[in-house]
């Protein structure tokens, strides 16, 4: 069987993404794992699926696999390079669309200047909605985490964007143990879902720098949800303001968030890289 697929990335966060309104497209987690290979296959950090929407009040559905071939619920910069794709492919002349996806409806605009902006819909910080296991709701958290000298405890915000997030506030991002703390954060007992972790350091009260450990993907050059996350998670702790740049080692992201029980826009670049067809 042979598919073909356009390689997209948004900030550095790479995708390959199937046309699975032109073509049925039913994989496998083994062949998802297989196409996102760096070595073997296609290489990406999710596959993104585009597909006929189920409800009435939608244009498409929207599924994501990460590269351990798992289903997630949601990727902001994959909404992003969505609405990119289903615009450069004829499948839509509208530059906003509604989106299914498996946490709710998202809303991705096309900008005139090429950036996207979407509507990623409010956090939830309920625990049972992350979900996280905690006895009641609080600003901040603290989990004992298995480390080279024992447990330590670690605090951290917790909340969801469509997906669960643990945000860590850093002095120093470059000394900050991303892939080691954040791979034993993600399989934590507490997140029961698994969970992405991010690393936030504090530049001022509009801007900050980012890295975050994706569950199922490891670390990635940027995370939408990540970045939605951590800027949520700044402005409940009163350490940001309501629009807050986020500089990720694949490229800057603006967020924005009005507080309560509003959305977060996230904005920023969405861009083919090229296209191909693989061999399944």
């Amino acid at each position: 069987m042979r598919l073909p697929f356009t390689k997209m990335q948004g900030a550095g966060n790479d995708f390959v993404v199937f046309d699975g309104i032109r073509r049925r497209v039913d994989l496998s987690p083994e062949q998802y794992r297989a196409i996102a290979d760096r070595h073997f296959g296609v290489g990406c950090d999710q596959i993104l699926l585009v597909e006929a929407p189920t409800r009435p009040d939608t244009d498409f559905r929207y599924r994501i696999f990460n590269a351990d071939g798992g289903e997630v619920r949601q990727c902001g910069n994959g909404a992003r390079c969505f609405v990119r794709f289903v615009r450069d492919k004829g499948l839509t002349e509208k530059t906003e669309i509604r989106v299914e996806t498996a946490s709710g409806i998202i809303v991705p605009k096309l900008e005139d200047d090429g950036r996207v902006t979407v509507d990623m819909g409010p956090p939830r910080f309920e625990p049972a909605d992350i979900p996280f296991i905690a006895d009641a709701r609080a600003l901040t958290y603290v989990i004992d985490v298995d480390g080279p000298q024992g447990i330590e405890p670690v605090e951290i915000s917790a909340l969801s964007m469509g997906n669960p997030h643990a945000v860590r506030v850093v002095c120093n991002l470059d000394d900050a143990p991303v892939r080691e703390l954040g791979a034993r954060i993600e399989c934590h007992p507490r997140f029961p879902q698994r969970v992405n972790v991010g690393f936030m350091q504090v530049l001022h009260r509009r801007a900050v720098r980012l890295r975050v450990f994706e569950r199922g993907s490891g670390e990635t050059l940027a995370c939408g949800t990540g970045a939605c996350a951590a800027v949520v998670a700044g402005i409940t702790r009163g350490l940001l303001d309501d629009t807050v740049s986020v500089h990720t080692r694949g490229g800057d992201l603006s967020i924005s968030w009005a507080g309560a029980t509003h959305s977060v826009f996230l904005t920023g670049p969405a861009a083919t890289v090229f296209e191909g067809e693989i061999d399944l």
